[in-house]
């Protein structure tokens, strides 16, 4: 809690030469967050002890009072715990929520309370609404928001729901990745209101969607960035390589391709939404051959219960072609590689060209426009 924390001495400093960063960065561009940043510290909301990770590496654990300095080192960078996202992607989505005075704002996902204290602080706690599903998070949370002075309104319950009584919204902030827009939060924000969320499609990474409510019960937009470190938790587990793939009693099929699967894995964020859109039910995952040989297998694996279709591309320098290994009902990598050319033909669009448009029932991904749903051919596409 807030009274029991002990200062850093240079605290205000640490927040100075983190809004210096980002700023140079083009990550803070709004001086009202720059405020908030100093107004309401992460200090305030972050456990004593956490595990903390940076940029998806393995993850360390933190302890305030054993080592201090790193704590305090882990709090004021670029550091995710199970409950808190890192400060550089809360500033990204709250400058794409871009709420106004008196808004009311929906938040999915309270977590640690810093981005409700850091919203409070911008719209007042009475336009606040937050909800999050774990009653001990949620516990937490209220306690550090009352000691930091916020009072935004606390509900424990299903965040996809929302919370109707407090509707209608103008702005919606999501704060763990999603791979669909919950009808709630379409029907509960009013037309022209915002929903901001991490959107994590099966293939490829996760990117920050903004779209607005068109008051036909869709919400419509694009992608401004990367979703960075959302809160650890949301994160589900997914089979291993080993479930999928198993013993040696598959019969697989075999070939070559000219195709280097370095390209396909690694081409573009594009590329990744293109191929996730016109390849449903399919992750990739790269590993690398430890030491320096450069060798690297790219999987494909067809999500849902392990068992399911895979394959397998070996990259190995100087080759002429790759070897590939194909297992279920889908050849995986004829599907991928497909839809990673047509990416090719369409210009290799970036991820600022794409779109999302959601509806109660689903969702389209769309290129530069609307009406260029991709699926099959893309309607002036290419």
């Amino acid at each position: 809690m807030v009274y029991a924390l002990p200062v850093d001495r240079d605290v205000d400093g640490r927040i100075s030469a983190l809004c210096d960063v980002y700023a140079a960065q083009g990550v803070l561009t709004d001086p009202a967050w720059r405020a908030a940043l100093g107004e309401v510290p992460r200090h305030w909301f972050v456990p004593a002890r956490a595990r903390v990770v940076r940029g998806g590496g393995p993850g360390h654990a933190i302890d305030r009072d054993r080592d201090p300095a790193a704590w305090w080192d882990a709090v004021y960078s670029d550091a995710v715990t199970p409950s808190c996202g890192s400060p550089r992607a809360v500033l990204h989505a709250l400058h794409a929520l871009a709420p106004r005075d008196h808004d009311r704002v929906l938040e999915a996902g309270t977590g640690a309370g810093w981005t409700a204290a850091l919203l409070s602080w911008r719209v007042g706690g009475a336009n606040v609404t937050s909800v999050e599903a774990d009653e001990l998070v949620a516990a937490r949370a209220a306690a550090d928001l009352a000691e930091a002075g916020h009072g935004p309104h606390l509900f424990v319950g299903d965040e996809a729901a929302g919370f109707p009584d407090n509707a209608p919204y103008d702005r919606v902030h999501v704060t763990r990745g999603v791979t669909a827009i919950a009808r709630a939060w379409l029907e509960q924000t009013r037309p022209g209101g915002v929903i901001v969320c991490p959107w994590t499609p099966a293939y490829g990474g996760g990117h920050l969607a903004c779209l607005t409510v068109d008051g036909q019960g869709r919400a419509i937009g694009r992608f401004p960035h990367l979703s960075g470190d959302t809160m650890e938790r949301a994160r589900p587990a997914s089979p291993s390589l080993a479930q999928y793939v198993g013993g040696t009693e598959h019969e697989t099929e075999r070939g070559t391709t000219l195709l280097d699967p370095r390209s396909v894995a690694w081409d573009s964020y594009g590329a990744d939404l293109a191929i996730g859109a016109l390849v449903p039910r399919a992750r990739k995952h790269v590993c690398a051959a430890r030491g320096d040989s450069g060798e690297l297998t790219l999987w494909l694996l067809e999500t849902g219960a392990p068992g399911g279709s895979w394959a397998s591309v070996d990259y190995e320098p100087g080759a002429d072609r790759f070897a590939v290994e194909q297992y279920g009902g889908r050849r995986l990598w004829d599907e991928v590689s497909r839809a990673y050319l047509r990416w090719v033909a369409w210009g290799r669009p970036g991820r600022e060209r794409f779109g999302l448009t959601a509806r109660p029932d689903g969702h389209d991904l769309w290129l530069d426009t609307p009406g260029n749903v991709l699926g099959g051919d893309v309607p002036g596409g290419g």
